[in-house]
């Protein structure tokens, strides 16, 4: 339950203006069918994180106790670093709409996930945790919870949450999860 509320927890607040976020505004204001954006959501992000949780494990296997627990604690204070720096929408956000909306939804999260901060959360946490499954659950709850309020609502909710707030929360986490790394409180792997 750890390994999936953590990730979650993250995973959301580290999603929080992201471009990812800002896509779902995109798409939500061009297409205007929430549930089909919604469900491509989910799929490109299931898949996105699975394949990361994925390399995580491998990751785990390839390296030795001593050197993961090294590994682990650098990225993670890196990611805190990284949270802090400001996320802009790629200039180029269109996905051939020949696809549907479900289809331009999948392709077009699965491409801007792609060594995205939550992507990286995701092979780090997935190192960190030995329960694969829950990470991915969580790390994709916590993408839902950030993104499908701004399909819902959009522009409403991207005026009246704190951006600034909610990084620095995510980048305190993972600062927490570094340093506890670093030290090898309690167990690595």
């Amino acid at each position: 339950m750890e390994a999936f509320l953590i990730s979650a927890g993250i995973v959301g607040l580290a999603e929080m203006g992201d471009k990812t976020q800002l896509l779902s505004l995109v798409l939500a204001a061009r297409f205007k069918r929430p549930l089909p954006i919604i469900l491509g959501i989910l799929v490109a992000t299931l898949v996105n994180h699975g394949l990361a949780g994925a390399v995580g494990v491998w990751i785990t296997a390839l390296l030795g106790r001593d050197a993961l627990r090294w590994v682990l604690g650098l990225s993670f204070l890196a990611m805190a670093v990284w949270i802090l720096i400001p996320d802009k929408a790629d200039e180029d956000e269109s996905a051939s709409a020949r696809f549907g909306v479900f289809g331009t939804t999948v392709i077009a999260f699965f491409l801007a996930e792609m060594g995205d901060k939550t992507q990286v959360a995701t092979v780090a946490l997935a190192a960190r945790y030995p329960q694969l499954a829950a990470v991915v659950a969580g790390t994709t709850l916590g993408m839902l919870l950030a993104n499908v309020p701004a399909v819902l609502l959009g522009d409403a909710v991207a005026k009246k949450v704190p951006m600034r707030a909610m990084h620095a929360l995510a980048a305190l986490l993972f600062a927490v999860l570094g340093v506890l790394a670093l030290v090898n409180v309690g167990e690595v792997v």
